[in-house]
């Protein structure tokens, strides 16, 4: 799908909503995904050479990048920074992931962008939070999960935590609270005129993820201890199944009325199932349906279950989950210059989304980007001559303006 230069408007129910991004790794480039996918003009602030951010893999495979165009600007030189500045000017929010201090280092810290921008929203995600003992400490999603109580409670009995990918810490716990965060402060500021700071930290958003489940602790329904409790693979109406594939079903029937369309459908008596109301009778419930489990293959089960009430999906790979037959109903992943990927979520029916477009290599778009924003054609000319901004071809190669 080819990259549109000409214009950075996208359609969405953010559309006209005009982003600046510091170019990051993980909840950062995560949250502006989630703007540009609604419609929101994101332009990242790339480093005019390569930085190394992230896992190094081709650009088209970089998908957090997607759907906004980068602009290189070298922010060691004053002039990199008073363009930023100007981008400001012209932006509703600010989007950083560096360490506390980093933004007030280069001369682009909150004071400084929202004297320029009264109005402005300025979006700050770290792991440990603006402030605190371990403001300034180096960490990674699973340390800042590990602070939440959210790994200690992942993991089946007797096996060490489980780290979660980093969806808890850096995605659920980064990203989205700070995307929540800007939409909150952003309706705000056009209520008010008056712009803030958002700091997101990981470690509070992956804590309030946990609400639930300190609510059920406090009411001693939820023990410490993994692999003990309804939601954490103690329970057999909520467990993952062998088939006699190899392959998995997840089924989690937790009413009563659901498990007796499952107990039904699989041909085990209700009468015949211990009494999961009592958590001492888990473990032979739990052998009686993974016994019966692995008698068919996957396939045969789904043939029988899904559909039905009794609450079974079966567990897909990432290279089976695009073509299930549901995923492919809804179009729920999409291809985009040759990559299959998740499509924006959730649903506009009323000012629907535009496709994704392809992630661009740093600099791709710095002087069609900077001439929307109102930089003007002589000072781009100007700041190429003095090395303050670059231009990359979609191959990546640097070119002359």
């Amino acid at each position: 799908m080819p990259r549109e230069t000409g214009s950075g408007r996208r359609q969405g129910p953010l559309a006209g909503l005009k982003v600046v991004e510091m170019a990051g790794i993980g909840p950062a480039p995560m949250c502006a995904m989630l703007l540009a996918d609604a419609g929101a003009d994101v332009v990242r602030i790339d480093r005019p050479s390569p930085s190394g951010l992230g896992i190094d893999k081709p650009v088209r495979f970089d998908l957090l990048a997607r759907s906004r165009r980068s602009v290189a600007v070298d922010l060691k030189h004053p002039d990199g920074v008073a363009l930023v500045l100007d981008l400001v000017r012209e932006a509703d929010a600010l989007i950083e992931g560096f360490r506390p201090g980093t933004m007030e280092r280069l001369g682009l810290g909150p004071d400084v962008c929202l004297a320029a921008k009264p109005p402005l929203v300025y979006g700050r995600v770290t792991g440990w939070g603006q402030t605190g003992p371990l403001a300034h400490a180096a960490g990674h999603d699973l340390n800042y999960i590990a602070l939440s109580g959210a790994l200690h409670a992942t993991g089946r009995a007797g096996a060490p935590p489980t780290p979660p990918l980093n969806l808890v810490g850096d995605f659920g716990g980064g990203a989205l609270y700070l995307a929540f965060g800007l939409m909150a402060a952003l309706l705000h500021a056009r209520e008010t005129g008056r712009g803030q700071v958002v700091d997101a930290a990981m470690v509070e958003g992956a804590a309030s993820l946990m609400t639930m489940f300190y609510g059920m602790r406090a009411a001693g329904l939820h023990a410490d201890e993994r692999g003990a409790n309804l939601l954490d693979s103690a329970a057999p109406h909520y467990e993952v199944y062998e088939c006699a594939d190899g392959l998995f079903l997840s089924v989690a029937p937790i009413e009563g009325k659901f498990r007796d369309v499952l107990l039904k459908t699989i041909g085990i008596g209700p009468e015949s199932l211990p009494d999961v109301g009592d958590s001492a009778s888990w473990p032979r419930a739990k052998a009686m349906l993974a016994a019966r489990f692995r008698e068919k293959t996957r396939a045969e089960w789904c043939a029988r279950l899904e559909g039905t009430d009794a609450c079974v999906a079966p567990v897909l790979s990432m290279a089976e989950a695009p073509s299930h037959a549901h995923n492919a109903a809804r179009g729920s992943f999409v291809t985009v210059d040759g990559v299959v990927q998740p499509g924006p979520a959730p649903r506009f029916l009323g000012t629907p989304s535009d496709p994704p477009t392809p992630p661009e290599p740093a600099g791709a778009s710095t002087a069609a980007a900077l001439r929307d924003w109102g930089i003007g054609p002589d000072r781009i000319a100007e700041l190429l001559v003095s090395g303050t901004i670059g231009i990359r071809t979609a191959s990546g190669e640097d070119r002359e303006e």
